[in-house]
């Protein structure tokens, strides 16, 4: 069983991630999250979990963990504080842990947030991240969904290196395609945008192989 540190666990994303891993016979979740509140809802549930601060020191949260998702976000209050920099605090801690993957929840336009008419700043901040990710030496997933809703997932969707089109996609389909990008056959280093779509998730896996 790999320990999964999940950065962002209590958010709307987050959550469905831990519920996947720890009904996983392959992964145990570690929640972190940066409210007491938080960690005790956790604890109710028989998840282990970790209080951290994105903004502050996370060297804690790192011990004996196997794999990170990073799920974090401000919601755009504090996007440089925690979309960027504190993505970037989890990467170096994620590498002096010897973690084995980070996988990064990513967003659509994060490859050209110049060209963006909509949330520039966030997108500015993902960018950073995502290009600080992929020259940190450590094995890598980073996956860039189009808009998110609530919808019910289905379990399929559209993925390429590069969509030629945008569109929405369910939290419950983002979700399963982070936990997804853990498992050892899941290619390392590789950046990719999905969107709703018409291919079950772990087909869509072998478009970038």
């Amino acid at each position: 069983m790999h320990n999964i540190l999940v950065a962002g666990a209590h958010g709307a994303v987050g959550k469905k991630i831990i519920a996947l891993l720890n009904a996983s016979q392959y992964f145990t979740p570690i929640a972190m999250v940066r409210k007491e509140e938080y960690l005790n809802d956790f604890k109710k549930q028989n998840i282990k979990a970790v209080m951290a601060d994105l903004t502050g020191d996370l060297t804690h949260a790192f011990k004996n963990i196997d794999k990170v998702i990073f799920a974090a976000g401000s919601g755009g209050d504090a996007v440089i504080e925690v979309d960027q920099e504190g993505a970037k605090k989890c990467i170096d801690e994620a590498k002096k842990a010897g973690v084995n993957k980070f996988v990064m929840l990513s967003s659509l336009g994060a490859d050209n947030p110049e060209d963006a008419d909509d949330l520039k700043e966030y997108l500015k901040a993902k960018h950073n991240a995502d290009e600080y990710l992929k020259q940190s030496g450590l094995n890598y997933s980073i996956v860039r969904p189009g808009t998110l809703n609530d919808n019910k997932g289905t379990e399929k969707i559209k993925l390429a290196i590069k969509l030629s089109e945008k569109g929405e996609i369910s939290r419950d389909d983002v979700a399963q395609t982070l936990v997804r990008s853990l498992h050892d056959e899941a290619p390392n280093n590789v950046t990719f945008e999905i969107i709703q779509g018409d291919t079950p998730i772990g087909k869509a896996f072998e478009n970038i192989g």
